[in-house]
């Protein structure tokens, strides 16, 4: 782990997203659609309030995911075709930033899972048929691609929310 772990607590933040059910082999698809997402806020006159974000609902690592691709937004935006308007929920956070490529994300991850797990910090997620529900488990991209094509160099933050 780079650096500990810090709790902190987040206030709601609007965004415009792009909702898909993959599989771990086909998370890459929804991932290519931030851009789009990018475009579609410039083509309003919207400017992001944020780094571009992935952010995980349901999780089943074997089956399924369902994720969201986010861009934060300073106002509410408008549902349009693909693109969705959404809230990333206000509460306390666990927030972790990761230096390295995007596959070793799941091991930061786990890192930080592990962290508060012997904490004894609970997670705001439950089970579900589908697989965990999470309440907000978020990784914000940092580093812009085009800026840094270095992949180890690449930051992204993790925001997971807790239990109340």
């Amino acid at each position: 782990m780079e650096a500990e772990p810090e709790i902190m607590q987040r206030a709601a933040q609007p965004y415009a997203g792009i909702s898909a059910r993959v599989t771990m082999a086909t998370i890459s698809s929804v991932a290519h659609r931030i851009p789009e997402i990018f475009g579609w806020l410039g083509a309003r006159g919207i400017a992001p309030a944020g780094p571009p974000f992935f952010r995980y609902h349901i999780i089943d690592m074997a089956r399924q995911l369902q994720v969201e691709v986010g861009v934060p937004v300073t106002r509410a935006v408008e549902d349009d075709g693909d693109v969705r308007a959404g809230t990333l929920p206000a509460g306390r956070f666990t927030v972790m930033t990761h230096t390295g490529a995007p596959n070793t994300l799941m091991a930061a991850t786990a890192e930080l899972l592990d962290w508060a797990g012997a904490r004894g910090l609970a997670w705001d997620v439950s089970p579900t048929d589908e697989g965990d529900r999470w309440g907000c488990r978020v990784e914000f991209y940092l580093t812009d691609p085009a800026e840094q094509p270095d992949l180890s160099e690449w930051r992204t933050e993790l925001a997971f929310r807790l239990a109340d």
